[in-house]
């Protein structure tokens, strides 16, 4: 066969591949809202930039009359490209071929991509849209969604993980998402649960949709799950791009540097705070008064919204933020709070992107309810996030920090490298009402006039306890500053910590209270 022939073969060959599970199959994927896996990689990454591999592997059953059966790519299309010029590797599930069901060479193709992920310290971004284990490979199914948890596993704080999901992902196949690092969800077509709605009516004896049960909304408001929710795969895809530009390719690099952009100046840092410490404000809007271009790409926006996590750039380069939102709960520290920060923090840590923590709280969430759900072991978390983190670590106290609070708020007893306060900041054992009813018990119920007496009191604790200075006084604030030196007094904290070096005693790893 001449050379000419030969590649009119493979180019035949690579046209039936592609077409995964037929014309038909890929109508009704159409019909269901949902694009291919093969449209969706292409619309991730580059133009021109998709490299496939493993585009002829065939599936491995040989059971229940799967032998002779042809499953193109064996329902999964693996390969490399560029976003914005920087290298990633992805895969894709192909619902359009048996359901883009996980079998032995299906989990093989993947496994290979995530190897050669790790072996290059690039970005792994992996869709998923199948309907569980192929049942006819019996265990050889179990073993593939093992091994790639595993490579999840040694994969995690050394490159990026990137879980899309873009159709059902069931049972055992939940747990690769959940050990990677972020979870794109898509409203009325990502759907993730353990057990589904048929198997709840068979053993509850109740009726839920699939929808109520483990929809997207479900996972980016309630459970967690989900680190990104959007309306349409686009969407998502925009999202994902704006990530990858945040983060560096692994634990070795830093992120990639920008041209420096001033704030814009709607943002005005002095007006934001109400002058009445009772009065709530939009946290956000401090975090782009300070951050380069005002530009604050969030995380888990929708879940646990008293405290607010993501991504801006100060002097070009990437920082975590993390801050008390004030608008809700008062900001303070519940359960999911100290959950979704502290795994934003070691996220921080483990790729070299500094912390910048703003601080507005009265403490932990007091009540039965939290104590039943164990705020204490979540709340936990939180601390130990913070004493682990050896990046920079700086933190501006603005307004309330109270009790645990302020000590778990990175606060110089966690080894924050630079703490600075505003002069509005209130810092002590507990709110100056509640201090004042204890402290002075004694003086206000023998008071002719209790109640101006208490009055009295509070204002007596407030000059002397709820203020930045006795904090300075101590060392535990190193400067107490205008709000509007906030921006300039980072930029340079965070320059001299460019460098920072911080030892720790050897250990193979610590328990954090998980």
């Amino acid at each position: 066969m001449s050379l000419k022939r030969n590649i009119l073969d493979l180019r035949k060959r690579k046209q039936e591949v592609q077409k995964g599970g037929g014309d038909e199959a890929i109508g009704k994927q159409i019909a269901m809202g949902k694009m291919t896996a093969r449209a969706r990689i292409l619309s991730i990454v580059d133009e021109g930039s998709f490299h496939e591999y493993d585009l002829f592997v065939e599936h491995a059953g040989r059971d229940f009359d799967m032998e002779g059966k042809v499953l193109h790519g064996d329902g999964v299309i693996i390969g490399t490209g560029t976003i914005y010029g920087s290298p990633i590797c992805v895969f894709a599930q192909d619902f359009t071929v048996a359901g883009g069901s996980l079998g032995l060479m299906h989990a093989r193709k993947i496994t290979k991509i995530m190897d050669h992920a790790l072996k290059m310290r690039v970005p792994l971004v992996g869709i998923n849209d199948s309907g569980g284990a192929r049942i006819q490979e019996g265990v050889d199914s179990l073993a593939g969604y093992g091994e790639i948890f595993f490579r999840n596993t040694l994969a995690s704080g050394v490159i990026p993980q990137i879980s899309v999901i873009l159709g059902p992902c069931a049972g055992g196949a939940v747990y690769s998402p959940a050990l990677t690092d972020f979870v794109f969800v898509v409203e009325n077509i990502s759907k993730m649960f353990i057990t589904g709605p048929s198997v709840i009516k068979t053993v509850l004896g109740e009726e839920i949709s699939m929808e109520d049960l483990g929809g997207a909304k479900v996972h980016a408001e309630l459970t967690g799950n989900a680190h990104f929710y959007a309306i349409s795969e686009k969407e998502c895809f925009e999202q994902i791009k704006k990530l990858i530009t945040y983060i560096p390719w692994n634990n070795t690099q830093k992120a990639k540097i920008f041209p420096v952009k001033e704030p814009v100046s709607k943002y005005k840092i002095e007006d934001i705070v109400p002058a009445d410490a009772r009065l709530p404000y939009d946290i956000r809007d401090i975090i782009k008064s300070i951050s380069d271009g005002s530009e604050f790409f969030e995380i888990m926006e929708l879940f646990a919204p008293n405290i607010v996590i993501g991504f801006g750039r100060m002097n070009g380069e990437t920082v975590g933020f993390v801050a008390n939102q004030p608008k809700v709960l008062a900001g303070v520290l519940d359960c999911d709070s100290s959950d979704k920060a502290a795994r934003f923090i070691r996220y921080c840590n483990a790729f070299n992107i500094p912390l910048i923590t703003l601080e507005d709280l009265p403490g932990y969430l007091p009540g039965v309810d939290q104590e039943h759900a164990g705020v204490i072991r979540h709340g936990a978390k939180i601390l130990y996030a913070y004493s682990e983190a050896t990046v920079p670590k700086i933190t501006v106290i603005i307004r309330k920090a109270y009790g645990g609070g302020y000590i778990a708020m990175n606060s110089r007893h966690l080894r924050a490298d630079f703490v600075f306060a505003w002069p509005t900041a209130e810092i002590a054992v507990m709110g100056p009402e509640g201090a004042a009813n204890i402290v002075f018990r004694k003086e206000i119920a023998e008071a002719e006039d209790p109640e101006a007496m208490r009055k009295q009191k509070i204002e007596e604790y407030k000059e002397k306890f709820a203020n930045p200075y006795v904090a300075a006084a101590r060392g535990y604030v190193d400067e107490v500053i205008e709000p509007q030196e906030t921006r300039k007094i980072l930029l340079h904290a965070l320059q001299v910590s460019a460098n920072k070096v911080d030892n720790r005693p050897a250990k193979k790893h610590g328990i954090p209270p998980f």
